[in-house]
C-alpha cells in the first residue's frame, strides 16, 4: 500500500511556532506509523511565499521579497530536524517547477471556461488575504485577526467555484471520512448549505507584483490560495510524473482549523475543474493555546519549538503534543503540564520500566535474553495483544492520544508485573530459575513491542530502547509492525547493551521560572513560600487539572456496595471508579456532565484502574450524610478546562 501525507505549506510572514510544530509532528508521526505497517510513504511539507503580507514584511526590512522569503523558509527547513521530523520533500512556491505547474493549471481552467473577468467590490482581510462575507464577520471584525476588513472595489479574475457546489456536497455525503473529525465535516456542510460565491483568484499588479503572473493576462498575479494549494500536486510530479500516478489517489492533508475553508471548498472545486480525483482525507486539528490564551505576538506568548527542545528534549515535546491534544479540539500548553508529563509518564513509567528491566537482565542473566518456560504466564502477552488493534485503529484515525493511552496501559501492566513477580526474590532461589527466566523474557519481549509502537511518536527514545535490547534501531523486530508485531519473536540469547536514562526528571527551577528577587532576606523568602497546610498557592492550584467530563456508561462493581465503574469523556474516553454507589444508580448517571480531577495518578480499586477522580460535595439530607456530584449548569464540550 501507499501513503501520501502533507502539511499545509507554511506562510513565511512569521517564524516557526508551536502550532507549526504540532501540525508537522502529526504528519511525521503518521508517516512513520504508515512505514511501520509496511506502506510506501511520501511525506511533504514546505513554505508558501507569495502575497501581500510577504511583500509588506520584506518592504519593512528593506529587502526584496525573494530574499526575505529565502530567509524565513530556511528557518522552517532548519527547524524540522530539531524535532526529528523527516519529510521526503520540502517544497517552496517560488520553485521554478511549481510556478510552471500553477501557470499550466490556470491556463487549463481558463480555457475550460471556469475563469472569467469581472469587477468586484468586497470586504478584504489582509491577514487572511481573501475577501470575507458579512456573515463571516464577528462584530464587524475578521474572526481570526480581530481587525475590520478593508472595502476594496477592483477588476479581477474569478473562478466559477459555484459551478461545483452540489457535486462537492454529494462527495462529502458519499465519503464520510473525507473530512475528519466529523465536527469539521458538519461545519463545511453547514457553510455549503448557503449559495457558494465564485472565488477571486487574481490581484492586479498595480496593487501587488509579488506573485505568479497569470498566463493569459500579464497585468495580474495569482491569488495566493490558488497558487499555494497546487503545491500538493507539484510536489509529486504532476501531471505525468511517476510519483503523481503512485501517490495522488491516496493523498491525505493535515491542517489547522483556521484554513478549513480553502482546503475543504476551494481545493476540491479546483480539482473538479481540472478533472482530477479529489484527495482521500482532510484531517483538521484545533489550536494550541498557551496557558489557555491564544498565542499572539502582540502579547508575547508565542512558543518557539527550538526553545522547547532545548528545555525538555525532542521526544518529550513530541510525546506531550500528541498525548495532550485530542485531535480536532483545542489544547493548552503550559510548562507545568509538560514537566508533569515528562516526570510522570516518561521518567516514572516507561523510563523506569525500561531501566529496571534491563538492569535485572544484566544482573540475573548476564545481560542475555533468557529462554522462557514453555508453560509460562501470558499476562503481558495478553496486554500487548489487546493493545495492538486499539493502537492501530487509533493511529489510523489520527487519535494519537488514544493510541498512547492504550500503550500506557501496557506500560502500567508491565510495571505491576515486576512488583507482583518480584524477580529479586526469585533470583535467590535456584529452584525457581525457570520462573525467573520466564518473567525476564516476558519483560524483554514486552519492551521490544513497546519500542515498536513508540517508534512513530518518539523516534529518538525508541532507537535508544532498541539498542538497549541489543537490536539495530532499524531491525525489523522493532520497525515492522506488519511482519513482527506479534508476541514471542525476540531471540533467546540476544545480548543487551548498557543504556543511559531515557528520560531524566526535570526540576521546575531549571525551566527559567522566576526566582526570588536578589536582595530579599532569606527569612522573607521563606515566609513567602511557607504556607499553612490548608492553603494552596496559585502555582499549586495550577497543577490541579479540573475538567468537565460526560458520563457515557456506568455499572456497579461486583462485591462492592459503594463503588461504581464510570466511563467518561474528558474529551478522551477514560475509566473512573467512584464511591457514589450508595447515592446514585448507574441509570441516573449516564449523560451527566460532572467535574473531575483529570491529572490524578491512576489507582487500582477492586482490580480496576481508575484514571481520575469525580468531585462531589458532602451534605446532609433528612439527617443523613450523602454525596452530591459537582455538575455544570450549562451543557459544554467534554474536556473543557475548569479555571
Amino acid at each position: 500500500m501507499t501513503t501520501y501525507i502533507t502539511t499545509p505549506i507554511y506562510y513565511v510572514n512569521a517564524q516557526p511556532h508551536l502550532g507549526h510544530a504540532y501540525t508537522t509532528i502529526v504528519a511525521d508521526a503518521y508517516s512513520r506509523y504508515r512505514r511501520l505497517t509496511g506502506d510506501t510513504v511520501r511525506f511533504q511539507t514546505g513554505t508558501d511565499e507569495h502575497g501581500d503580507k510577504i511583500a509588506e514584511a520584506a518592504a519593512k526590512e528593506d529587502v526584496p521579497p525573494k530574499v526575505y522569503a529565502d530567509r524565513i523558509s530556511a528557518l522552517f527547513r532548519e527547524t524540522w530536524p530539531l524535532l526529528d521530523i523527516q519529510p521526503d520533500h520540502f517544497i517552496r512556491t517560488t520553485d521554478a517547477q511549481h510556478v510552471a505547474v500553477v501557470q499550466s493549471i490556470l491556463q487549463q481552467v481558463h480555457a475550460s471556461g471556469d475563469i472569467y473577468f469581472d469587477e468586484y467590490s468586497g470586504l478584504y482581510c489582509r491577514g487572511c488575504e481573501r475577501f470575507l462575507t458579512e456573515k463571516e464577520l464577528v462584530d464587524g471584525l475578521c474572526p481570526d485577526h480581530q481587525v475590520p476588513p478593508q472595502e476594496i472595489a477592483e477588476q479581477n479574475y474569478f473562478f466559477r467555484m459555484s459551478r461545483y457546489q452540489e457535486r462537492l456536497i454529494r462527495h462529502i455525503h458519499d465519503n464520510p471520512e473525507f473530512i475528519t473529525p466529523e465536527r469539521y465535516r458538519n461545519e463545511v456542510l453547514s457553510f455549503l448549505s448557503e449559495p457558494l460565491e465564485d472565488l477571486c483568484i487574481s490581484r492586479p499588479k498595480s496593487r501587488l507584483t509579488w506573485g505568479i503572473e497569470l498566463p493569459f493576462d500579464s497585468g495580474f498575479v495569482t491569488y495566493v490560495w490558488f497558487d499555494a494549494l497546487i503545491n500538493y500536486l507539484t510536489g509529486i510530479g504532476y501531471p505525468d510524473g511517476v510519483d503523481f500516478e503512485r501517490y495522488w489517489s491516496v493523498a491525505e492533508h493535515v491542517i489547522a482549523k483556521d484554513i478549513l475553508k480553502p482546503h475543504a471548498i476551494y481545493w476540491p472545486t479546483m480539482l473538479m475543474s481540472m478533472g482530477l480525483s479529489l484527495y482521500r482525507r482532510l484531517h483538521v486539528h484545533g489550536y494550541w493555546n498557551v496557558d489557555d490564551t491564544k498565542m499572539s505576538k502582540s502579547i508575547g506568548n508565542v512558543v518557539r519549538p527550538a526553545q522547547l527542545v532545548e528545555e525538555y528534549g525532542v521526544d518529550t515535546l513530541r510525546y506531550f503534543t500528541l498525548r495532550e491534544m485530542s485531535f480536532g479540539l483545542d489544547a493548552s500548553f503550559n510548562r507545568d503540564a509538560i514537566i508533569a508529563r515528562k516526570n510522570s509518564d516518561l521518567a516514572n513509567d516507561i523510563g523506569n520500566l525500561f531501566s529496571r528491566s534491563v538492569a535485572m537482565l544484566q544482573k540475573y542473566t548476564a545481560g542475555l535474553v533468557p529462554s522462557p518456560d514453555s508453560s509460562g504466564d501470558a499476562v503481558l502477552q495478553q496486554a500487548v495483544e489487546q493493545m495492538l488493534p486499539i493502537y492501530r485503529e487509533a493511529m489510523d484515525g489520527f487519535q494519537f492520544h488514544r493510541a498512547l493511552q492504550a500503550v500506557w496501559e501496557v506500560i502500567s501492566q508491565a510495571n505491576k508485573y515486576i512488583v507482583t513477580n518480584e524477580p529479586w526474590v526469585l533470583a535467590k532461589d535456584p529452584t525457581r530459575a525457570a520462573r525467573l527466566h520466564t518473567v525476564l523474557y516476558n519483560l524483554a519481549e514486552c519492551l521490544r513491542l513497546l519500542t515498536m509502537v513508540l517508534r512513530p511518536i518518539m523516534p529518538g527514545a525508541a532507537a535508544k530502547m532498541a539498542r538497549g535490547l541489543g537490536l539495530d534501531p532499524d531491525h525489523e523486530l522493532v520497525s515492522s509492525l506488519a511482519g513482527c508485531g506479534r508476541w514471542g519473536l525476540l531471540p533467546v540469547g540476544t545480548e543487551l547493551q548498557p543504556t543511559a536514562s531515557l528520560f531524566p526528571r526535570v526540576e521546575k527551577e531549571k525551566t527559567g521560572e522566576s526566582q526570588p528577587a536578589a536582595g530579599k532576606k532569606k527569612a522573607e523568602t521563606k515566609a513567602e513560600t511557607t504556607t499553612a497546610a490548608n492553603v494552596l498557592t496559585f502555582d499549586q492550584f495550577q497543577n490541579v487539572d479540573l475538567r468537565v467530563a460526560e458520563i457515557i456508561a456506568a455499572e456497579k462493581i461486583k462485591k462492592s456496595e459503594k463503588l461504581l465503574q464510570l466511563t467518561v469523556l474528558v474529551p478522551e474516553q477514560r475509566t473512573i471508579v467512584a464511591g457514589i454507589g450508595e447515592y446514585y444508580t448507574p441509570q441516573q448517571l449516564v449523560g451527566k456532565q460532572v467535574l473531575v480531577v483529570a491529572n490524578m495518578k491512576p489507582a487500582t480499586l477492586m482490580g480496576i484502574e481508575s484514571q481520575g477522580m469525580v468531585l462531589a460535595a458532602r451534605t446532609m439530607v433528612d439527617g443523613k450524610e450523602r454525596l452530591v456530584l459537582a455538575t455544570v449548569s450549562d451543557e459544554i464540550p467534554a474536556g473543557s478546562k475548569v479555571a
